[in-house]
């Protein structure tokens, strides 16, 4: 299973509306984390649609995120991917979900 660690800093922008008193990453911040992952690993993402996603616990700025991902098989239409944050060592979850993928031409 691919593995990319990342780090959204404070001083990202999103944290500036998100929320003003307690920031946390917005989801969509966390989703676009991972499709940037998978590209960047080589994979490919188009046409994409999110077929599932649950977002378990709250991320903060400056978090170190281990994100994960695999498809179901070879001839897979769907693509797991698993965020974690580490916290003293240990992933904690913080969201999962999948991508559902075209299928392969015949």
């Amino acid at each position: 299973m691919p593995v990319a660690t990342v780090r959204i800093p404070a001083s990202h922008p999103a944290f500036a509306g998100h929320f003003p008193d307690r920031p946390i990453v917005p989801g969509v911040l966390l989703l676009a984390e991972v499709v940037e992952a998978i590209l960047a690993h080589g994979g490919t993402l188009a046409p994409l649609q999110v077929g599932a996603v649950k977002f378990v616990a709250p991320v903060g700025p400056d978090a170190e995120l281990r994100i994960e991902w695999d498809a179901v098989d070879a001839a897979s239409t769907r693509l797991r991917f698993d965020v974690g944050q580490v916290v003293d060592g240990q992933v904690q979850r913080r969201a999962s979900g999948h991508f559902d993928l075209p299928a392969a031409p015949r």
